[in-house]
C-alpha cells in the first residue's frame, strides 16, 4: 500500500506548500470544457474554467465536427486559466469520444473539416465491408463490437467515395491526436482511442496491418502508438505566449478516448486481473459496462455478444458492452418541453418514484428506441407488442425506462461473468448517471450486487489523473484511484427487494436476447 494510503501524506512531487495544477480539455457529444485539477499533495479539487457548446455543424446532407472553432475555444479556456493559476499550471491533455479523426496532407494542412460520426456516409458500411472480408475475420482481428459508425467505415466511405483524399493524405490523427498536434507540433496516435477504430490488432497491441491492406486502406497513415502518459513536450512557444501559458507548461496524453479516463477514475482498490471481481458503469446518454483485463478476449461468444476489447490506461484491456443509458429518459424530456411542457430531473425522478414498481419492461438497445419521432410513443408501443400494460403518465414511462436500464445491466452482467469465469461482486458507477439516486438503487436491486456510485467527473477526473501520475504527482494509478476515492464523495447502495426483481426478470428475460 501507498504511502498515500498509509499515512495521507503527500507524495513524491508534491511536497510544495502551493497546489500543483493540471488541465483537462474534456469534449463531450454536446459540449467542451476545459477542467483545472488543484493539488495539494493530499487532495485534489477541480474547477471548470470554460464550458463551450460541441454539437456538430450540418452542411447539406454531411455532418462535421467546427474543429477550427473548437480549437479557438480550447485556447480561449487555456488562456483563462492561465490568468487564474498562472505558473502553477504543470500540463495539459485532451480526450473525447473515439471513432472520429483528420487526415493531414503535405506539409501538415488539414484535408478538410473532420466528420461527425453520425454523418449518414457509414450507412450500409458494415454490409459492404462484409462482401470483401467476413464478419468473423474482423473480430478476430481486432476484437471490437461492430457499429456503422466505427473509424474502418468511414475509411472505406472514404475509399468508395473520395479516393483522392487518401491519395493525397500523409498522416492520420484521431480527434485528441489533432488537437495535440495543434498544441505541440508533434504527430502522435495514442492507444486508448486507437483502439476504438476496428482498425487496431488488440492482440498486437499495433494497427492490423493485414487488415487494412485487405481493405485497400494506406498503411502508411498510421503513426507508432503512444501509451496514456506519454509526454509530448512543451506546448509550442507561439501558443503558450498567445494565451499567457508558463514556458514550461508540457502536453501529457491522457486516456485520449473518454471512457478510458473515466474507467481510470473509478475508485477501486482491486488490482487488474483476468477474472476480475468488479465491473464499472460508466453512465450517461449511453452506458458503457465492462471490466479490466490485462489481456483482451476475442471469441465467437464474444462477438455474439458484440462485446469490445478497447484500450484502457496501465496497458490494460476494457472488455465492455454498449447500453442504451439514460438516452430515453432524455428523449422523453426532450418530446414533453416541445409539447411545452418542461420538466427538470428532480421532477421526473419524482414522478417516477410516485408510479407503480415493475409493471411494464423494455430492451433499452431495441432497435425501434434508438432514434424515434416520439420516445414516450416508442416505449408504449414496444410495452404494448409484449403485451404488457401500456405506460400513460410521465412517472410510468420514465419508471419504465429506468427499470429496464436496471434490467439491461443484469443481462449485460451475466454476459460479463459468463466471460470472465468469475462472480462480479461490486459494479462502479461513474458519471453523470450517479446522480439519479433512484437508478443506483435499482441497480443494486435488480443485480442483486452492491453498488458504489460516483465520481460524477469521472472522465475529466481520469484526465487530470493520468497526467499527475505522468509527472510524479502521484506515484501509481492504485495511488490516483485512492486519490480520487479520498476527494471526491461516493455513494453506496446495498441491495434491497431482490426477491421482487428476480421474480420479474424471469417473467422479462426473454425480451433481451
Amino acid at each position: 500500500m501507498s504511502e498515500l494510503a498509509q499515512k495521507g501524506s503527500p507524495q513524491k512531487g508534491s511536497q510544495s506548500c502551493s497546489p500543483r495544477v493540471f488541465l483537462a480539455v474534456d469534449l463531450g457529444a454536446s459540449s467542451g470544457r476545459v477542467v483545472a485539477g488543484q493539488f495539494d499533495g493530499q487532495h485534489l479539487t477541480i474547477t471548470e474554467v470554460h464550458r463551450f457548446g460541441n454539437g456538430p455543424v450540418h452542411v447539406g446532407d454531411r455532418m462535421y465536427w467546427d474543429f477550427l472553432r473548437q480549437w479557438s475555444e480550447v485556447q480561449l479556456g487555456l488562456g483563462l486559466a492561465a490568468g487564474q493559476f498562472g505558473p502553477a499550471i504543470d500540463s495539459v491533455g485532451v480526450d473525447t469520444w473515439g471513432v472520429d479523426f483528420g487526415l493531414l496532407g503535405a506539409g501538415d494542412e488539414l484535408l478538410g473539416n473532420p466528420r461527425h460520426y453520425r454523418d449518414q456516409r457509414t450507412q450500409g458500411g458494415l454490409a459492404r465491408a462484409f462482401e470483401e472480408i467476413s464478419s468473423a475475420a474482423i473480430y478476430d482481428a481486432t476484437g471490437v463490437q461492430f457499429m456503422e459508425l466505427n473509424t474502418l467505415y468511414q475509411l472505406l466511405a472514404i475509399r468508395d467515395e473520395a479516393p483522392e483524399l487518401l491519395h493525397q493524405a500523409r498522416r492520420f490523427l484521431m480527434m485528441p491526436d489533432l488537437f495535440h498536434w495543434h498544441l505541440t507540433g508533434t504527430a502522435s496516435n495514442e492507444f486508448t482511442n486507437a483502439t476504438t477504430t476496428q482498425c487496431f490488432d488488440s492482440r498486437a497491441g499495433s494497427w492490423a496491418v493485414k487488415l487494412l491492406d485487405r481493405l485497400q486502406i494506406p498503411t502508411h497513415l498510421f503513426s507508432a502508438v503512444c501509451a496514456p502518459g506519454t509526454d509530448l513536450g512543451l506546448v509550442r512557444t507561439k501558443v503558450a505566449g498567445s494565451l499567457g501559458l508558463a514556458p514550461h507548461v508540457r502536453v501529457i496524453l491522457p486516456g485520449t478516448h473518454d471512457t478510458a479516463s473515466a474507467v481510470l477514475a473509478v475508485p477501486s482498490a482491486e488490482p487488474v486481473q483476468a477474472h476480475p471481481n468488479w465491473c464499472y458503469v460508466s453512465s450517461g446518454t449511453w452506458s458503457l459496462m465492462g471490466v479490466e483485463l490485462p489481456q483482451p478476449i476475442i471469441s465467437s461468444r464474444c462477438r455474439e455478444l458484440n462485446f469490445t476489447n478497447e484500450g484502457g490506461v496501465g496497458n490494460t484491456v476494457r472488455l465492455l458492452r454498449n447500453i442504451a443509458g439514460l438516452w430515453l429518459v432524455q428523449e422523453c424530456r426532450r418530446c414533453w418541453e416541445l409539447q411545452g411542457d418542461p420538466l427538470s430531473w428532480s421532477q421526473l425522478t419524482r414522478l417516477a418514484e410516485e408510479a407503480a414498481p415493475l409493471v411494464s419492461i423494455v430492451n433499452p438497445d431495441d432497435p425501434s428506441l434508438t432514434a424515434p419521432a416520439s420516445m414516450p410513443l416508442a416505449i408504449a408501443q414496444l410495452c404494448s407488442h409484449s403485451g404488457q400494460p401500456i405506460p400513460h403518465s410521465k412517472g410510468e414511462i420514465v419508471r419504465c425506462a429506468l427499470e429496464s436500464l436496471a434490467m439491461r445491466y443484469r443481462v449485460v452482467l451475466g454476459w460479463l461473468e459468463e466471460l470472465v469465469g468469475n462472480r462480479i461482486e461490486r459494479i462502479h458507477i461513474v458519471g453523470g448517471g450517479t446522480q439519479n439516486r433512484f437508478l443506483c438503487q435499482m441497480v443494486a436491486d435488480a443485480c442483486d450486487r452492491p453498488v458504489t456510485a460516483g465520481p460524477v467527473e469521472a472522465t475529466a477526473l481520469g484526465n487530470l489523473a493520468m497526467q499527475m501520475v505522468a509527472c510524479g504527482a502521484v506515484g501509481s494509478i492504485a495511488e490516483a484511484r485512492l486519490l480520487v476515492r479520498t476527494s471526491f464523495p461516493v455513494d453506496d447502495y446495498e441491495p434491497r427487494n431482490v426477491g421482487t426483481w428476480n421474480d420479474r426478470f424471469e417473467q422479462c428475460q426473454d425480451l433481451f436476447r
